[in-house]
């Protein structure tokens, strides 16, 4: 395709620096439109960019990257969804925003990092305690284009904090369905969960992204004669697994046992995806604004390698090691596509390392927008590689101090890239508490089998050397040498093996009662189970598993803990497809503010996790708080444990 120069803006901007003018200084008519198109949780193998999938179509994310530059080596700013969500939108690092995991839906709203307090005896670092909500003092892409006459609308999926921050609290005209969950309310196919947005009944069984790509189609048509900035970020193709019938029985026919990709629904939930690009860009077309508008099109983190559909995992990143909630190339390697009429060569190709970081002060550039006044970035304008040449750059950093029990996971670490080389820093990984290294060549090891750490020291210690002047940088809040570390308790075998995956069950179809605590009915429909009582939600039990159901707000199962006193663990196995993430305690009685423990329980398979409760005093009543969302919560077992006192609950 021939596309027209852009506009004398763009242009300006690309003959120098000189050319940048503030926001406002140019008539808004000649300001170029931004669409900016997330997936999420789709993985770099998980489109036919890269000729690594036979399974799965995306016809239009091709039609798209023949009017652009496909980067071959994006990555997301984390491997997970809100960290990087978070950078896109406010240039800064996970590691300088606190935001590390993607628990931006809970109801506890904290806005600062904290130092970890206690871990298990095995783990050897104590990782960070992040915020919950994108503050609204970060100053956001939206905000800035705002600023400069942009009609803004967000449309999809946000997950960095619902009201007072949400995306009408952070730049964005109209936010579309209005919704802070990490997935879609309840499923993909209507009728929908959401609060306050209509399922359309009028069109049974609609799809989330059909009605999302409709819902960005008539705010474009609005905004045709004027700038807008759209963001689109979708739902796709993150859990819950589901999509149309029709498609999931047209891949049924397709799937090959032999391919790693082989899920029908999640090839089915790929062409929904795909299909919504499709009609962004047959309305960019129709309206005659193509040549008009930039389009940036990526992925929050890699493809999901741990939960389960269809008889096997969702998707395989291969030739990648990992996938999502990972440090390999499979938890951060991304698509990447960027759209810029009259810059970018079309259906041009690059291999220049570029991250989520970099779009906000690319897009300042090329619309020759000033930041505000001591605004700063840690990443950085890509628009030379935009225009085809080199970007000169120390390298992009990944900062992801947890450790879920994912396949290939690996304890709370940080990354760097710097040409072909990838060192990764586990922290306080090695002996005495130094940290341990992961050096690999993606050139030669892009499946980063082979450790060169200890062929290479003077290089590891080079590119630590970068990873210390990020971390100082970015004022990171890092994880901690454990004090309570065990050696005898320590098993680094079992690091990278996945411990939340769903097992075959050795339990007895029935299990004698508990004397001392047999379980009782009640009338109202509670269950009171072996001491636990469920408030806010309904406990069934079968086969040896307890699963909640909220029906009221702030659900959980509680337990008379009067009895335990001091520093106590306590450990369960749960499963549940949202996030759950704290533990409260009450010392002081019911009617006094409760303390509360958090956890990194991202929602998937089953789980062992283990939480610390800092008590120092008798914990009075243990609270177990379902997820945010109306999703049901699933426990096999759970254990208390202080000092010499200890009790396993046995559902």
């Amino acid at each position: 395709m021939v596309f027209r120069a852009l506009s004398l803006l763009v242009l300006a901007s690309v003959i120098g620096p000189t050319a940048a003018l503030a926001a406002g200084d140019k008539p808004a008519a000649t300001k170029p439109n931004v669409l900016f198109i997330l997936a999420d949780d789709l993985g770099w193998a998980d489109t036919t960019l890269y000729g690594h999938t036979r399974y799965y179509r995306t016809p239009n994310i091709e039609r798209l990257a023949k009017r652009g530059m496909t980067f071959t080596r994006a990555y997301s700013a984390s491997p997970l969804c809100s960290p990087t969500r978070s950078a896109i939108l406010t240039g800064l690092s996970p590691a300088r925003t606190g935001i590390t995991t993607p628990n931006c839906h809970v109801p506890q709203v904290v806005l600062d990092v904290k130092p970890g307090k206690a871990a298990p005896p095995d783990k050897k670092s104590i990782a960070p305690i992040p915020p919950t909500r994108l503050k609204t003092e970060y100053r956001t892409l939206a905000e800035t284009l705002k600023d400069a006459g942009y009609a803004t609308g967000h449309f999809g999926k946000w997950h960095l904090g619902a009201d007072p921050y949400s995306p009408l609290q952070q730049g964005f005209d109209v936010d579309v369905p209005h919704w802070s969950g990490p997935g879609p309310a309840g499923s993909y196919v209507a009728p929908w969960k959401f609060r306050d947005f209509d399922a359309d009944p009028g069109e049974p069984n609609q799809h989330i992204e059909d009605r999302m790509a409709k819902e960005a189609v008539k705010f474009m048509e609005r905004h045709k004669a004027a700038p807008f900035y759209l963001n689109y970020f979708m739902f796709s193709v993150h859990a819950p697994f589901d999509a149309k019938k029709s498609l999931i029985d047209k891949y049924r026919a397709l799937a090959n046992p032999a391919d790693p990709q082989r899920s029908p629904t999640y090839a089915a939930m790929v062409e929904s995806m795909d299909d919504a690009v499709g009609t962004l860009l047959d309305t960019l077309d129709r309206l005659g604004i193509a040549d008009n508008t930039i389009v940036v099109f990526t992925a929050d983190n890699g493809g999901n390698m741990y939960n389960e559909i269809d008889g096997t995992v969702p998707t395989s990143n291969a030739p990648l090691r990992g996938g999502k909630a990972t440090m390999f190339e499979g938890g951060t390697r991304v698509p990447g596509i960027v759209v810029m009429p009259g810059v970018t060569l079309p259906g041009s190709r690059s291999d220049t390392i570029i991250q989520s970081e970099d779009y906000y002060p690319t897009l300042l550039e090329a619309l020759s927008i000033k930041p505000a006044p001591d605004q700063r970035f840690d990443g950085i304008s890509i628009l030379p590689a935009l225009k085809g040449g080199d970007l000169v750059r120390d390298g992009v950093f990944q900062y992801f101090p947890h450790d879920p029990g994912v396949p290939d996971w690996l304890p709370p670490a940080v990354s760097v890239h710097r040409g072909d080389w990838k060192l990764i820093r586990i922290f306080h990984g090695g002996e005495k508490g130094a940290h341990r290294y992961l050096l690999f060549n993606l050139r030669d090891d892009l499946g980063e089998k082979v450790n060169l750490a200890a062929r290479k020291p003077e290089l590891v210690a080079e590119l630590d050397a970068l990873i210390e002047t990020f971390l100082a940088n970015t004022k990171a809040v890092v994880p901690v040498a454990n004090p309570a570390f065990d050696p005898a308790k320590y098993h680094p075998e079992l690091e990278g093996v996945q411990t939340n995956k769903e097992k075959p069950r050795q339990k007895p179809a029935t299990k004698p009662a508990n004397p001392a605590n047999p379980p009782k009915g009640k009338d109202d429909g509670e269950t009171v189970l072996q001491g636990w009582k469920p408030r806010g939600c309904t406990a069934t039990v079968k086969d040896g598993i307890v699963t909640l159901n909220k029906t009221g707000p702030a659900p959980f199962l509680g337990f008379a803990a009067g009895k335990y006193s001091g520093p106590t663990t306590v450990r369960l196995r749960i499963k549940s497809e949202a996030a759950v993430s704290h533990i409260d305690w009450l010392p002081d009685g019911l009617d006094k503010p409760a303390r509360s423990a958090a956890f990194n329980y991202p929602g998937g398979d089953w789980q062992e996790v283990t939480v610390q409760l800092p008590a120092t005093g008798p914990l009075g009543v243990v609270r177990i708080y379902l997820p945010a969302q109306a999703q049901p919560l699933q426990i096999d077992w759970i254990e208390l444990q202080s000092g010499k006192e200890k009790h396993r609950t046995e559902f």
